[in-house]
């Protein structure tokens, strides 16, 4: 049985190159012949796949949103109501979007407000739920914690998994599995903390 990963679409390829490109030049900074020429065709010739840059930008945006809810989702199935098992498996998947997906977070913090009003609202939607998720796995770990402390307790490990776009140059910080470690103990600790204070 085969164990390779599919290549990435073209569609595919376009959507990491334009997130790296709108993450380091901006979303008004990057044009579409700029996108066509990462992948190899023209910008003309991105229409085929996508109606203009706002189009890549609401699909990278909602679809990130998407796929952390499923992934989530998924962690609280194959947990089987362990809250420890589903809590470090919640982290985990986090960390590896934080850490793979390091231009999505850019784009998120920079870019959101340019999506149309529906766009928006949908990604503000499913991150309510993805966060729900957590403080229901937090809050089965530590039951004696109030249910508000516990979002704001999410909310700050969020703040704190998603600072990888600042970590420094690659060659400056640990590698990918000690990052990922160092990542998984803080959050770990936060949790702690806010539940030692309840």
């Amino acid at each position: 049985m085969s164990t390779r990963t599919a290549a990435p679409t073209r569609r595919e390829q376009i959507l990491k190159e334009a997130a790296r490109l709108f993450a380091e030049r901006g979303f008004h900074g990057v044009g579409v012949d700029e996108i066509g020429a990462a992948v190899g065709i023209s910008g003309p010739g991105l229409y085929r796949h996508f109606a203009g840059k706002d189009a890549m930008l609401a699909e990278l945006l909602v679809g990130i949103s998407e796929r952390l809810l499923s992934g989530g989702r998924l962690r609280v199935e194959e947990s089987a109501a362990d809250p420890e098992v589903l809590l470090a498996a919640l982290i985990d998947g986090h960390i590896d979007f934080a850490l793979d997906d390091r231009p999505l977070i850019t784009l998120h913090d920079r870019e959101l407000d340019r999506l149309r009003e529906s766009d928006r609202k949908l990604v503000r939607q499913l991150q309510r739920q993805y966060v729900e998720l957590w403080v229901e796995a937090v809050c089965a770990m530590y039951p004696a914690l109030a249910e508000a402390d516990a979002r704001a307790a999410v909310h700050a490990v969020f703040g704190l998994l998603n600072s990888t776009p600042h970590l420094g140059r690659p060659d400056a910080r640990p590698g990918r599995d000690a990052t990922a470690d160092l990542l998984h103990r803080l959050a770990r600790g936060a949790f702690a903390a806010a539940a030692d204070g309840a």
